[in-house]
């Protein structure tokens, strides 16, 4: 039997997905799973094509040609390392396992010290795109030895999303878990952009009344423009959904209750750890939390007074001013991603490309957008940026839009529509672009109460004060 050129232990959907894919662009591919029936099936569906389903691990083993690169699309946690305890005494120095899943970065600094010491190379990848790009080509941000990127580059390179400029969305992050630290980020950005896009919705659903029709199309229009990109995209498209049963939206019959697997949480965990200040995505995961509390607000409802949300002005004005605010509040939760990053990457010593990082967000991820050409844009400009707000165009493009912005979270407060991550988006903006902010009220305090010391704006040194 010829070698296969990859193996595939995990032939779930992403799995199977990233076969086919490996197959499609001239590999051959063998699948191992612990189900037997996904194995069987691996085989049987595609008669002719250069896939070998593997009912043991020894014949898995056996089948690929050296050194072994092996992806590993298992559940992140546990079933990680038990697919590498299954694996490991089986393999050959330099031989490469990736960990394709959602694992989280410190697992997979864990996992990669625990497999050097026995010659054995990891690659902790995140990819995105879910089950479309999987297939089709996803964004692929692969972390781990040097070495053991560029033997398995020619096969990322090949299956990955190719941006308009025929660029492959794929490229080295840095050494052990950069590669799923980027995707941790990713994921909460994602959950910002997502947040950000449902404020919007709400705003001008219960503040305006528009029906999913007017709201598909408003979308759809926005998506020609400087916000285009996949979930708008998407958003456009959930909107004109119709219920077949009921024949209403089925936006309007979807719970109101978010879930999430963590990504999100992890990267405001981090974020915290290190001292990197990113509130919209922390406005997400909280918004998502709040979300899930929904037997309490239905309670709180009936018993809380509150604005009746509705909107007395000029529609059109609020409208284009929420277009102006949904746009500007995304360049700000981008400026926060990509300063997190830039902080990591001295926390961690990544040697983080932040250029190199927007370039391959820009197709086959879930935050693909154009404005993704922009960023990497103005990292091209600049490598040393230390925030995307200080660049010309972007401050630019801030600046002129902030009164639709101010005009917007000030029409959803006035008319009690919760709107965390814009509210928080603009907060950051005021916050950054302030000389003098009033910690020196909380240095103070510190002071008083627990002797913790100041430093002053008129002489070096730290200084304590008996306040009474």
């Amino acid at each position: 039997m010829d070698k296969a050129n990859f193996g595939l232990m995990g032939l779930g959907v992403m799995g199977y997905m990233l076969a086919l894919n490996m197959e499609r662009n001239g590999f051959r591919v063998a699948g191992y799973d612990l189900d037997a029936e996904k194995v069987k099936a691996f085989g049987e569906k595609n008669p002719g094509k250069n896939l070998v389903g593997c009912a043991t691990l020894k014949e898995f083993i056996d089948v690929l040609e050296s050194p072994r690169r092996i992806l590993m699309m298992v559940p992140a946690g546990s079933p990680v390392d038990a697919a590498i305890a299954g694996i490991k005494d089986a393999l050959e120095p330099g031989d490469l396992l990736i960990d394709g899943g959602n694992s989280f970065f410190l697992d997979t600094e864990r996992r990669s010290k625990e497999l050097e010491a026995l010659h054995i190379n990891f690659i902790g990848t995140g990819i995105s795109g879910g089950e479309e790009g999987a297939l089709w080509g996803p964004a692929i941000m692969p972390g781990g030895q040097k070495e053991a990127w560029e033997i398995t580059a020619p096969i990322f390179r090949a299956i990955a999303a190719k941006a308009e400029d025929g660029e492959p969305c794929v490229a080295y992050m840095g050494p052990r878990g950069a590669g799923h630290y980027v995707k941790m980020v990713h994921n909460g950005i994602e959950y910002g952009d997502m947040q950000l896009i449902a404020e919007v919705y709400d705003v001008l659903h219960r503040g305006l009344g528009l029906s999913a029709q007017e709201l598909h199309e408003i979308f759809a229009e926005w998506n020609q423009g400087e916000l285009k990109s996949y979930l708008i995209e998407i958003t456009a498209d959930i909107f004109k959904k119709m219920d077949e049963e009921t024949g209403r939206p089925l936006v309007d019959l979807i719970l109101d209750e978010a879930a999430q697997k963590g990504t999100g949480k992890w990267t405001s965990q981090n974020a915290l750890d290190i001292g990197a200040p990113i509130p919209t995505i922390n406005a997400a995961v909280e918004s998502r939390i709040l979300s899930s509390l929904k037997s309490q607000r239905v309670t709180a409802s009936k018993i809380i007074r509150g604005p009746k949300p509705e909107y007395g002005g000029d529609r059109a004005r609020l409208i284009d001013a929420a277009k102006q605010a949904l746009y500007a509040s995304k360049i700000t939760s981008y400026a926060q991603g990509m300063g997190l990053l830039r902080i990591a990457s001295a926390e961690y010593k990544y040697d983080l490309n932040m250029g190199e990082i927007a370039k391959i967000w820009r197709a086959g991820c879930i935050i693909r957008a154009d404005l993704l050409n922009d960023i990497m844009n103005a990292y091209r400009r600049d490598p040393n940026l230390v925030n995307l707000l200080l660049d010309d165009a972007f401050r630019e493009a801030v600046e002129s839009r902030q009164e639709a912005w101010r005009f917007v979270v000030q029409t959803a407060v006035g008319m009690g529509i919760p709107v965390l991550a814009l509210s928080a988006s603009l907060a950051y903006f005021d916050a950054y672009r302030s000389e003098r902010l009033p910690a020196n009220l909380t240095q103070a305090q510190r002071d008083y109460f627990g002797a913790h010391t100041y430093r002053r704006v008129d002489r070096e040194g730290a200084f304590h004060t008996e306040w009474i």
